[in-house]
Order: C-alpha cells, then sequence, then structure tokens
C-alpha cells in the first residue's frame, strides 16, 4: 500500500472529527486570508481617494489660472441651505441660490465701468414643490427642488470665449446662437423627465425640445437644465431680470478697482474674485491634507491591529494541527509499534504523519477560501477598525461650476485575488508541516516494543 493511500485512509478514519478540525481550521484560515485583503481594500481606497483629490485639485488650479479676470456677481453666495418664512431666509432644506432677481440694467452698469471688457448675464430659478412642516416655533415652508433652469445668453463670441454653456455633451448638440424653444438637459434630468434627444419637456407650462444632453461635473448632481436667458425670463415671468453676472476684466490689474465700483454700484452684491478662488482652493487642500494624514494613521492602527490578529490565527492553527496531531499519534502508538516491526524506518513513519497534517490543512486551507470569498467583506468589518474621513466644506471654485470638494472614502469590500488564494494553500502547507513536525518525531522515535505493549 503506498503512503498517500495509507494517509488518506489515516485522515478519513474518524469523520465526523475530521470535519470539526476542518471547520476550525478554515476558520482560522478565512480569518488569515481576509485580513489582509481588507487592508489591501481600503489602501486602494485611500489611494483613489488621492487620486481623485490631485485630480481635482489640478483641473480647479487650470480653470482658476483661466479666471484671473473674472469677477463673479450674484445677489447670494451660491446655492445654500435656506427655508423661505414669508421674505425672510434662514437655515434649513431647499435651495435659495438663484430665487433673488436684479434689474437687466446691471448689465449696462457694469460694462460701463473703466476696465470691464464684456459681462455674462444669467438668469437661474429652482423648480420644485413646496412643503409646510409644524414646528413649536410655528409654520415653516420649504422648497424641495426638482431641478434648476439657467437662462443663459446664446451668443457665438460669448460662447465661444468664456464659460457660457456646459462642455461635456454625451448626445445631440450644445445650444448655439438664434436657440429658442430647445432646452440641453443634465443626465440625471432625462431620468427626472423621461426624455431624451428631440423629445418633448414641459417646463412651468412651456413645452420645450430637447436639443441635446451633457454629463454634469458637479459633485452635488444637482439637476440643472439650460436653455437661452430670453426663454428664461418669459417662463419665469422675470422680463428683464437676471439673478447673477460674470464681469470679465481687461486684465488682472483692474480687477480690484472694478470689484470696487460694483460694490458701491450694488452693495448687495456677493463677489468673488480669483483671490477668493484661490483663497478657497488652499483652505480645501489644507483640510484635506489633514483628512489624508487622520487616514493614513488609521491604516498605520489597522495594519497593526490587522498583525496581531493575523499571528493570533497562526498560531491558533498551528496549535490545532498540533494537538489533533498529538492525539492521533497517543490514539496509534499500537499501529506505529506494529509499523516499525515490519520494517518502516523512523523517516517513514514521521514523513506520513507529516503528510497526514499537511493533507488535513490543506482540506482546511480549502474550507478557508470558500469561506473567505463569501465571507471576507464580513469578516474584515468585523475585525479591523473602520477608517474614516470627514468631508471638507463645500467651496466654490469656478465660475458657473460648483464643485464641493466632498472628500470623503467610500466604503470597501474586501475580496480575494488568485494571489491571495495560492498564498493561502502555501501557509495551509507550512502551517500543517510545522504543526505536524513534533507529533511526527515523536512517533518516529517510539520503541516497537512498547508500542505493542500501549493499550
Amino acid at each position: 500500500m503506498g503512503v498517500l493511500t495509507r494517509v488518506f485512509r489515516n485522515v478519513s478514519r474518524r469523520k465526523i472529527r475530521l470535519l470539526l478540525v476542518v471547520i476550525a481550521l478554515g476558520f482560522s484560515m478565512a480569518i488569515m486570508i481576509s485580513i489582509p485583503s481588507g487592508i489591501v481594500a481600503n489602501q486602494r481606497a485611500v489611494e483613489a481617494l488621492n487620486e481623485d483629490y490631485n485630480k481635482l485639485i489640478s483641473e480647479t488650479e487650470a480653470q482658476i489660472n483661466k479666471t484671473l479676470t473674472l469677477i463673479e456677481c450674484s445677489l447670494s453666495p451660491g446655492f445654500t441651505p435656506g427655508i423661505r418664512t414669508g421674505s425672510r431666509w434662514g437655515l434649513g432644506l431647499g435651495l435659495t441660490g438663484g430665487e433673488q432677481f436684479l434689474d437687466e440694467s446691471a448689465i449696462y452698469d457694469i460694462s460701463s465701468i473703466q476696465g470691464v471688457k464684456d459681462v455674462v448675464p444669467f438668469l437661474e430659478k429652482t423648480v420644485g414643490t413646496t412643503q409646510t412642516l409644524q414646528t413649536p416655533r410655528g409654520s415653516f415652508t420649504i422648497l424641495v427642488p426638482a431641478y434648476t433652469i439657467v437662462g443663459a445668453p446664446l451668443d457665438s463670441y460669448l460662447i465661444d470665449n468664456y464659460v457660457v454653456l456646459p462642455k461635456n455633451i454625451i448626445e445631440g448638440r450644445n445650444l448655439q446662437e438664434g436657440d429658442s424653444g430647445v432646452v440641453l438637459l443634465s443626465l440625471n434630468n432625462t431620468g427626472y423627465f423621461g426624455a431624451g434627444v428631440d423629445d418633448k419637456v414641459n417646463i412651468l407650462g412651456s413645452s420645450f425640445t430637447v436639443i441635446g444632453v451633457y454629463e454634469s461635473s458637479d459633485p452635488l448632481q444637482l439637476r440643472k437644465l439650460y436653455m437661452s436667458i430670453s426663454d428664461a425670463q418669459t417662463i419665469t415671468n422675470n422680463a428683464g431680470n437676471i439673478s447673477r453676472l460674470d464681469a470679465y476684466a481687461e486684465d488682472q490689474s483692474y480687477v480690484n478697482g472694478i470689484v470696487s465700483e460694483i460694490k458701491s454700484l450694488y452693495p448687495e452684491f456677493y463677489i468673488t474674485t480669483y483671490e477668493t478662488r484661490l483663497s478657497q482652493l488652499q483652505r480645501t487642500m489644507q483640510t484635506y491634507q489633514t483628512t489624508l494624514q487622520n487616514a493614513e494613521t488609521a491604516l498605520g492602527q489597522m495594519q497593526t491591529a490587522a498583525f496581531q490578529e493575523v499571528l493570533i490565527a497562526v498560531v491558533a492553527t498551528s496549535s490545532i494541527v498540533l494537538f489533533t496531531m498529538l492525539y492521533t499519534v497517543r490514539e496509534r502508538t499500537k499501529e506505529i509499534g506494529i509499523l516499525k516491526a515490519i520494517g518502516f524506518s523512523n523517516w517513514n513513519v514521521m514523513s506520513q504523519f507529516m503528510l497526514e497534517g499537511v493533507l488535513m490543512s490543506l482540506m482546511a486551507g480549502a474550507v478557508g477560501v470558500v469561506i473567505g470569498i463569501f465571507g471576507a467583506p464580513i469578516l474584515s468589518s468585523l475585525l479591523l477598525p473602520h477608517v474614516s474621513l470627514f468631508p471638507t466644506q463645500q467651496q466654490r471654485f469656478t465660475g458657473g461650476t460648483v464643485n464641493p470638494g466632498m472628500f470623503q472614502l467610500q466604503s470597501v469590500a474586501a475580496a480575494l485575488d488568485p494571489q491571495t488564494m495560492l498564498l493561502a494553500f502555501g501557509a495551509a502547507v507550512l502551517l500543517g508541516a510545522l504543526g505536524s513536525l513534533y507529533p511526527a518525531w515523536r512517533a518516529s522515535r517510539t520503541s516497537p516494543m512498547e508500542a505493542l505493549r500501549y493499550e
């Protein structure tokens, strides 16, 4: 009878005991392979977060450098949370951006300021449903936004030279000079309206044809749709009104003087310049660097905990094999004596018991891989501390585009790869051999006479 045949027969003698031992070893192996997978998954998540951040910062810096002469003017600082109580706005739900309007004569007033090259007006209005909330302090009406109408000047010169319309058109075409009765939808708006290119949509009671669809770069994923400013003024009953405008200076040296003139003419304006945008970017960079350091510290703590847990799993696995094989040697003492009496050498006996331990560990390794494939996300989340990153403040970086800079580590799920599985089987062989080494050596040193007298 060959050695492998004897090994398989001996291992399968006690099926229930074998099953229990393999399951116990399998869970230990699953822990050993799930924890490193969890570490790798979190490391990759932080690396991806860092890449996204660097990409966004680079794009933002490039955009800011292109807007050295841009002066953004609006009646409120962008989109801010608010509750409308009569004519007042306070903290709460809803969007207030674009709900205040100004006579378009401001375009001509600002255009006449020395150093102003061009003025690009916009009209924005958020459309949604109102809800009334009853609180101990009284009733409050909130606006639940559905989409935002952006009316833009469809002038070829302005479209070609400034940021007037979205650039990332994925279907159809962009708006152009002379367009009327047509609308450019964001991709998430197509789902809201259930419409695509060439379809009709109803906006505030007026029918518009979808001329194109663009993919928004806005991390807030606001539902914005673009149309000519004259169409927007008509359907919102704001003929002759605008909600914000972008003034462009002939040279950067004129910016501060223009800002002073605008503030004297319109003190209610919220004004953003290159310096403001750059300052916001720097604050965001500082916040993110702190956030990244926190993540790296948390990863370091996670790796320390992971090392300790893997070490415990290794010790547990080796101990299970050791005590199982010691019990097996003790149980089969008389058999060992017979084997040696019929001519088996010490090496034959030792190798047989070591192979039995390795085979048992390999079976446990297979069980551990199966458990790990399905349970690695659960095991790693239970055994490893969580890495959490807090989001930065929402920042406005560029004119006409809201880039909040929400840097947040998403939850990641550990998953086994082929390399991890191979390492698991390698660890099973090694631990099986180490755990069986002493029992096998002890079996090989047993005297045949003493073994045959053993009851």
